[in-house]
């Protein structure tokens, strides 16, 4: 396993471990994160953990013409209920995507660090949130990084149902993505129409 240093560079990808972690350490600099997700990596880790850098052999993802879209979830979408806007709370959105309870028991991986280095991309326009309003109030969304043609979701959130759904469906109808990279299963955005494929594929779509 390698351990990053200074020096911006990764292993090669075919000494990734069966987990899908091809290096461990460095630092969530701007630059080392734009040249991780453009090269398909991400970073991944819990507090007090050593930085761990993740490209898996599978990858979750949702091409756009695949989304599916349930007949309630449009019906919700008609009644413009809900306010939807691009990047006009990115700061508030992160800060949810890390303290929300998500009644797993695992608590957050967004770590200070990690909220700080975002936010730092989102101010070079790199980072991006979608936001949902009700009655003025922030009640879902969702955040990622954009590289190249590709969206990097990193974590949403939903004080009330299905917004963090819209948010997401949102994304895709609404730029022009040529793939969502979803990172690994989730059965929530399966239901959506994200599925798995290989690596090679899609850091083929990536570099193209």
């Amino acid at each position: 396993m390698m351990w990053l240093t200074d020096i911006i560079v990764f292993p090669e990808y075919k000494f990734t471990t069966k987990d899908g972690i091809i290096a461990l350490g460095g630092d969530l600099s701007e630059e080392r994160l734009i040249y991780a997700y453009k090269n398909g990596i991400f970073p991944w880790f819990s507090e007090g953990d050593p930085i761990v850098w993740y490209c898996p052999h599978e990858r979750m993802v949702l091409f756009p013409n695949e989304i599916k879209v349930s007949k309630s979830m449009q019906k919700i979408i008609h009644k413009n209920k809900f306010v939807i806007t691009e990047n006009k709370a990115f700061k508030e959105v992160i800060y949810n995507c890390k303290n929300i309870d998500r009644g797993d028991g695992f608590g957050t991986w967004i770590t200070d660090d990690m909220e700080q280095a975002y936010i730092n991309l989102y101010k070079r326009g790199i980072a991006k949130s979608i936001e949902i309003w009700l009655n003025n109030e922030l009640v879902g969304g969702l955040y990622g990084v954009e590289a190249h043609n590709i969206f990097c979701g990193e974590s949403m959130f939903s004080k009330v149902s299905n917004a963090s759904k819209l948010a997401f469906i949102h994304l895709v109808k609404s730029n022009n993505y040529e793939l969502i990279d979803c990172q690994v299963y989730n059965a929530h955005l399966a239901s959506l129409g994200a599925r798995e494929i290989d690596r090679k594929t899609f850091l083929s779509i990536l570099k193209s």
